[in-house]
């Protein structure tokens, strides 16, 4: 792209632009244009679309971060920011259920969630195998096996919430495009400038929020994230009563035959299972098989059968997401060192969308004064980038 001076008075020059218009997108756009900054949000397919990280009825939200105690402050936050939409939209976006993380007493799970929970003074129980399955009938665990159950983890309503986020952002005078592909972009000076499919735009500020496509986006540093195929699917439990989200709360699960996770019964949707990182398959975003084949199926349903039996009924729907992992399943946050008029944030390894309002705050804030009151050292770019 040839660099060209840019006319801010041009009408189609922004305040900001953000590239991607899923989770972390609309949060970013909703908050900006509530700011009032002049925005425009660009993403490539329908918003929302399953062709990303952030589609899907839920994702589980919770407090207990066995990824590291240094998050719970920051979905702290993310927690006073769901409650804050859920008063501007009156709608139920944040569903408590609790949550547990369970594995053998020594797992990366059972020990980085209670520590967590210690750090940061958070109530929580630590229940065996057989507890558990006293306490959660629909839960089939070895005696073995241990569990940390903290009761503010819970459910969010991810298409629910995108569709909000974008419904308040147009009535702050956010302008946002969907089915509109971002060939390139380029900084310019101390602004930036973007080449889509169907026009042109500039802006003083740039924020790229591309979910699997930040490697494309981002070209010009080394590669950092690897988008990995994903796959989900939906039971109808033969004993409904069990799945009841009155007590049967979030779940992740480490042992020797997977990580697995899954949600209560919503609105007839069926009980939600899936084994984190699924086949191993690093795939690019654009030529991913996005169908589910009767060996995906069998993976994920040898699970429910093993340790949620009750919920093994027939197999009502399947689907395919992506994770965009980093090496160390940490998130990459902040913005260019030698433009620092563009922002990013990517990397979210799976575990991103509960941060989504957050994030909205994090990269508004970055957009608008190249720094924010969130702690995101451990997110920093250069921890790939420095030799």
């Amino acid at each position: 792209m040839e660099a060209t001076q840019i006319d801010k008075n041009d009408p189609n020059h922004y305040d900001v632009i953000v590239i991607g218009v899923g989770g972390m997108g609309s949060a970013t756009v909703c908050e900006l244009a509530e700011r009032g900054k002049k925005v425009l949000g660009i993403d490539r397919y329908d918003i929302p679309n399953n062709m990303g990280s952030s589609h899907g009825a839920t994702r589980i939200i919770r407090m207990a971060y066995y990824q590291g105690a240094d998050y719970v402050t920051l979905v702290r936050s993310a927690y006073d920011l769901w409650r804050k939409l859920e008063q501007k939209t009156g709608e139920t976006l944040l569903h408590i259920t609790g949550s547990l993380d369970a594995g053998l007493p020594d797992s990366e799970i059972v020990q980085g969630s209670l520590q967590s929970c210690k750090e940061h003074n958070l109530e929580h129980q630590v229940l065996s195998g057989s507890e558990l399955c006293e306490k959660f009938p629909g839960y089939h665990f070895p005696e073995e096996v241990q569990g940390i159950f903290q009761a503010d983890g819970g459910v969010l309503f991810a298409d629910k919430i995108i569709k909000a986020y974008v419904r308040l952002a147009k009535a702050a005078g956010a302008e946002i495009h969907d089915n509109e592909q971002v060939l390139q972009w380029q900084a310019v000076g101390d602004a930036a400038k973007v080449v889509t499919n169907q026009g042109g735009y500039t802006a003083d500020k740039l924020v790229i929020t591309a979910g699997p496509w930040f490697s494309k986006m981002m070209s010009h540093l080394p590669e950092m994230v690897a988008p990995e195929r994903q796959v989900v699917a939906w039971f109808d439990p033969i004993k409904p009563e069990l799945f009841n989200p009155s007590h049967f709360p979030v779940f992740n699960l480490l042992l020797e035959e997977g990580h697995y996770y899954g949600f209560p019964v919503y609105d007839k949707t069926g009980f939600k299972f899936g084994r984190a990182h699924h086949l191993n398959e690093i795939i690019d975003p654009d030529t991913m098989n996005r169908e589910v084949s009767d060996y995906d199926k069998q993976i994920v349903r040898q699970g429910v059968e093993k340790f949620f039996p009750e919920g093994a009924g027939e197999m009502l729907d399947s689907a395919t997401c992506i994770y965009t992992n980093t090496e160390d399943e940490h998130f990459i946050i902040g913005t260019l060192p030698e433009s620092p008029q563009v922002s990013f944030a990517g990397g979210f390894s799976g575990h991103g969308f509960k941060f989504c309002s957050v994030m909205g705050e994090i990269m508004a804030d970055l957009a608008e004064f190249g720094e924010t009151k969130h702690d995101i050292e451990l997110f920093r770019l250069d921890r790939f980038t420095q030799s």
